[in-house]
């Protein structure tokens, strides 16, 4: 008998107000120096963002597909700190930090072990079609205001 549940891709999970996201590094991950490429830590930060998400209650996809809008990386600020190699197993922490009409502000922080390997602030904005900025549903706002980290980085 299969479990179907075991079948799904995993989601990380919430401890407390935080989202932890597990990833692996592979092959395809890394450059010719046997590190992962710079742009890749941006994966990993956006698989975590969007499970997050998902596992809050935040629909992304019913409101793309209603033609209202979707999420647009605003702003970043990234800071690499040491690499990741093939093979390592890595966390990518995840806490909403501020969250205004239309944007949210999610600080992340990709480690091994205790290490932290990589951080950034990334801006997300919900934009409407036409590419301007819109009103986040009060849901979703509600949700991030439950969310707001209220410890220290780290």
């Amino acid at each position: 008998m299969r479990d179907e549940e075991s079948d799904q891709p995993q989601a990380g999970r919430f401890e407390g107000r935080e989202h932890r996201f597990a990833v692996r590094v592979y092959f395809e991950d890394t450059d010719l120096s046997g590190v992962v490429y710079h742009a890749n830590y941006l994966r990993y930060m956006e698989r975590a963002r969007s499970d997050m998400l998902r596992l809050a209650g935040i629909d992304q996809r019913a409101v793309h597909d209603a033609g209202e809008g979707a999420y647009a990386v605003a702003d970043l600020a990234i800071r690499y700190r040491a690499p990741a190699k093939l093979d390592d197993a890595l966390l990518v922490v995840s806490r909403i930090h501020a969250v205004r009409a239309a944007r949210v502000v999610i600080h992340q922080t990709v480690r091994r072990g205790s290490l932290v390997l990589t951080e950034a602030d990334v801006t997300a904005a919900l934009v409407a079609p036409s590419g301007r900025p819109k009103r986040q549903p009060a849901a979703w706002t509600d949700i991030y205001q439950r969310l707001i980290w209220q410890g220290t980085n780290s």
